[in-house]
């Protein structure tokens, strides 16, 4: 149905029809009118996964068996998108399959704070990688006919009140931080659904938020979509719909709607924004109907295998020291942990996926080698068992070779709570002790939503983060360890060495239901690599079994405008005796900026697959954005005349190449003066230094006749350099410098800058 008949249709509509499209017609459906032929469709959690309730009456909240794909936590590590296109495929298939019309997913938010008990579900710290990850998540699942719902719409960064904190954040970070990781993937894979947040920002519910809605998602990204409510996150429902929220979720029986009436009748509320709501709403259930493809077939084996190599291609190596790994078949491996035979591979909550099977890695090292396994502690129970240690203990005394299989528990982190610490279990933490006592060949492969903290990470000779994996997480694992796949993932946020070195550390989750993001910009890798700060292991680190080398990094211009676009080309070469496949990442640096900017930021990556010896060249184009900040006097993007330095790396903290560019901006910002403005800032350009000449030959700072030198004139500059215009007239020896002649002097300050911007 076009927009013209879904517009027809909708004025054939009463008030009270109308209103009751705008809310669910239960937990998971929308409505259908009486005497009126609108289907209804069907909506869905699961970003990794297809988690479609099913009404039994002997368990009401039962699930439809499904695949657990790897969560975002480890999807965004393979730092992949035709990998990630690929799994969106295969959810919309599965959709198809089981009639789903909207899957709610991906999440977007920035991890801001690695105690986030939901940050399994998001990608990543950065936010070009956060949103260029969740394109591609969505464009593998539109591609079958299956809507997106692209969430948490916005500064869902935490779970401790999270349906009642207003997250405050200056407009510039809220900008090049929280919002930039929605931005992207809304212009570029146009979601058909955005699922706003429950929180507040700078104290407005997300849900009645017309700035947030309306003026900035549909207005300025051009959004054509649905805006759903996250489910309960409605506070003033007429208020809502004028904002721009068109479907309330989950059903509010009737309540919402009746209100939404009553609001239109008193006039406050007026019917036109009810109708603009209708229409996304029918927009989004004809779709739905339209693209039903009813003989989808969902092969559940095609699905895990792919989850399988999926999964093999975001497993992290952190540590490898004496190639310890792969593990060789020929010695005496040992296998330590339950979490070997009993995984942990998802997070809890409204993502959890009801699976019919899951591969452990104990089963799946029967297709390499004889492993022997000990428990070593259990799971569900944070304290040490003798027995189980005692064993694990022996075991490892007597192996070539031990493999622990640790990380935090389901009890650990979660959807509804946020951690409280980064630590592993206490008991983990002692059987890596003990086992590090009798046998120095130790690997640890983690199961984690997030950062640890690692005191054992100088005892042991490798680690393997494989974060929530999926089901089939122990095939990969396996893979990994030994050599059947190369890993080739790159850490998507960094791990800090303890929890206090995070810059959120001293404000979240805030008090009362306000937090701070005093921060600012500085988060993850940007205030670590800003700071020089030691870390454990940086933004976009990973290790192979091969090694690569960078060469020949080229620029297409030496000087650019904002408009043209700069292609960056460098030569990776596999250097070692492996085939595999190498994440190049590209940050941008600006060498001079008049504004704080990071150390650096990522504007660009590209996975490539190298066999030994192989050299290919990457290819990356950069546009105008790539080098601009967020100018809060303009309130637009704004790329300041400058050198920057273009990094090529293997992580934040491994950059191999550089080269260096000029941009120019042909709409210069004059700058502003007023009384106040200081006067450094006057004489920052020539036109400026003329205006003040004879006020700068008659300014006074109180030295005396014995303070010379190049010291006192020094001084003398700094102090005027940061002297308001108003205070010249305190130290200015002419009678005539006053606040008055000052003024004219502004003036003339604000029309040679203008001037002087236009050259």
């Amino acid at each position: 149905m076009n927009d013209k008949q879904i517009k027809e249709l909708v004025s054939t509509l009463t008030l009270e029809q109308k209103a009751s499209l705008c809310s669910g017609a239960d937990f998971w459906h929308t409505k259908t009118v009486d005497g009126k032929d609108i289907p209804s469709i069907m909506v869905s959690d699961g970003p990794h996964g297809l988690r479609k309730m099913v009404e039994r009456e002997d368990n009401p909240f039962d699930t439809v068996k499904a695949v657990c794909f790897p969560s975002a936590c480890a999807l965004a590590c393979s730092f992949d998108r035709k990998l990630v296109r690929d799994m969106g495929k295969a959810l919309g298939n599965e959709c198809q399959s089981e009639g789903v019309a909207v899957l709610l997913g991906p999440g977007a938010n920035i991890k801001r704070s690695p105690l986030c008990g939901r940050n399994f579900e998001y990608f990543s710290e950065d936010p070009y990688l956060a949103s260029h990850m969740a394109a591609s998540h969505i464009k593998g699942v539109q591609s079958m006919g299956v809507g997106s719902s692209l969430k948490h719409f916005a500064a869902n960064n935490q779970e401790s009140r999270r349906m009642s904190v207003s997250a405050e954040i200056d407009e510039r970070t809220l900008r090049e931080i929280y919002l930039a990781a929605f931005e992207y993937a809304v212009k570029e894979a146009k979601p058909q659904t955005i699922m706003c947040s429950y929180n507040k920002i700078n104290g407005e519910y997300s849900s009645q938020n017309k700035w947030l809605l309306t003026d900035l998602l549909r207005d300025e990204w051009g959004f054509e979509g649905l805006v759903m409510s996250d489910w309960g996150a409605v506070d003033d429902r007429p208020k809502g719909v004028e904002a721009g929220l068109d479907l309330e979720m989950p059903a509010s029986m009737g309540k919402n709607d009746e209100l939404i009436v009553r609001t239109v009748k008193e006039g406050k509320l007026d019917e036109k924004y009810v109708d603009k709501a209708c229409e996304n709403v029918l927009r989004l259930a004809f779709r739905g109907d339209e693209n039903r493809q009813y003989a989808a077939k969902w092969d559940k084996d095609k699905d895990r295998a792919l989850a399988r190599s999926i999964e093999a291609d975001c497993i992290v190596l952190l540590k490898n020291d004496k190639k310890i790994l792969p593990l060789s078949k020929s010695k005496k491996i040992a296998f330590i942990g339950e979490f070997a035979e009993k995984p942990r591979y998802q997070g809890g909550g409204s993502s959890h996926i009801n699976t019919e099977q899951v591969l452990n890695a104990l089963t799946a090292a029967k297709e390499y080698a004889e492993v022997n396994y000990a428990q070593g502690f259990v799971t569900e129970k944070d304290e040490t068992s003798p027995a189980l240690l005692n064993e694990a203990v022996a075991l490892a005394e007597e192996s070539d070779v031990a493999v622990i299989f640790a990380g935090l528990p389901d009890a650990f982190e979660s959807e509804g709570f946020d951690r409280s610490h980064m630590m592993m279990p206490a008991c983990q933490l002692e059987l890596i002790d003990k086992v590090c006592e009798v046998n120095k060949n130790v690997v640890i492969v983690l199961h984690n939503g997030a950062p640890v903290e690692m005191p054992f990470a100088d005892k042991v000779k490798g680690i393997v983060e494989c974060y929530l994996g999926g089901e089939m997480v122990g095939g990969a694992q396996c893979d990994v360890l030994f050599g059947k796949v190369n890993p080739s993932g790159k850490l998507a946020e960094t791990f800090p060495k303890k929890l206090s070195d995070n810059p959120s550390y001293l404000n979240f989750p805030g008090e009362g239901d306000k937090v701070k993001y005093a921060e600012g910009l500085f988060i993850g890798y940007r205030y670590y690599d800003k700071k020089n700060m030691e870390v454990l292991f940086p933004f976009g680190y990973g290790l192979s079994y091969t090694t690569f080398e960078y060469s020949d990094l080229t620029l297409s211009a030496e000087e650019i405008n904002e408009k043209d676009i700069l292609t960056v080309t460098v030569t990776v070469t596999n250097t070692g005796k492996y085939d595999g496949k190498e994440t190049v990442e590209l940050y941008v640096r600006d060498t001079h900026s008049s504004v704080i900017r990071p150390e650096k930021e990522l504007k660009g990556f590209e996975k490539v697959f190298l066999k030994a010896g192989e050299s290919k060249k990457v290819v990356f184009k950069l546009e105008g954005r790539a080098f601009a900040y967020y100018n809060t006097d303009i309130h637009d993007w704004y790329v300041e005349y400058g050198q920057f330095d273009i990094l090529i790396g293997a992580s934040s903290r491994d950059i191999r190449q550089t080269a260096s560019v000029f941009v120019g901006n042909d709409n210069v910002i004059p700058m502003k003066f007023t009384l106040d403005s200081l006067g450094g800032e006057a004489l920052s350009f020539p036109e400026g230094k003329e205006i003040f000449k004879e006020v700068i030959k008659n300014v006074n700072m109180g030295f005396d006749s014995a303070q010379t030198g190049e010291g006192a004139e020094l001084a003398i500059a700094a102090m005027f350099n940061d002297m308001p215009i108003h205070a010249m007239v305190s130290f200015c020896n002419d009678p005539s410098i006053t606040r008055q002649t000052l003024e004219k002097t502004v003036e003339k300050l604000n029309a040679a800058s203008a001037e002087y911007a236009k050259k």
